[in-house]
């Protein structure tokens, strides 16, 4: 399988492990066998004349997360960012046809399919509820008693003859 990596960092080109399989690194903790991937081409759709009725360019990437050893949570943000993606199965499916060529449209599922995996891999920050300072609480008041007054302002008067 020939990859084309155009926008990508030197730290997320395949690396070979043991057998000669390239791995692909996700994060420091994750890295995917390249051979999970699996890569087909098919009719694009929408304009393109001739050559879209002619040729094979939009990639399917189908990577199946079972394969993969993933923590609780990580594994829990995947399914939610996924999306429709997912099968039912665990299966993520990216259709990619942005790019005239096979080797584009390759590399483009590829990047997407890892900035999925590794947006799921980020632990988000856990929220810690503040409370307002004593002063900022004043302005606000200040404030909308300065609003209230100029509405009250704007009443008509009231002739008593």
């Amino acid at each position: 399988m020939m990859l084309c990596y155009e926008n990508v960092d030197a730290r997320d080109k395949p690396r070979h492990d043991d057998f000669g399989a390239a791995m692909l690194r996700v994060s420091r903790d994750l890295t995917i066998d390249e051979n999970d991937i699996e890569i087909m081409f098919v009719r694009a759709s929408g304009p393109g004349g001739q050559n879209v009725n002619k040729l094979s360019t939009a990639a399917q990437l189908r990577f199946d997360t079972r394969k993969v050893t993933l923590p609780e949570d990580a594994a829990l943000r995947l399914n939610r960012i996924a999306g429709q993606r997912m099968t039912k199965d665990g299966v993520i499916v990216i259709h990619a046809q942005r790019f005239r060529t096979q080797e584009r449209n390759r590399a483009d599922a590829i990047d997407r399919l890892l900035e999925i995996l590794r947006e799921a891999m980020v632990r988000p920050i856990p929220r810690r509820a503040t409370k307002p300072t004593f002063g900022s609480k004043q302005r606000r008041l200040e404030g909308k008693k300065r609003r209230s007054d100029v509405k009250a302002n704007r009443a008509t008067a009231r002739f008593d003859d």
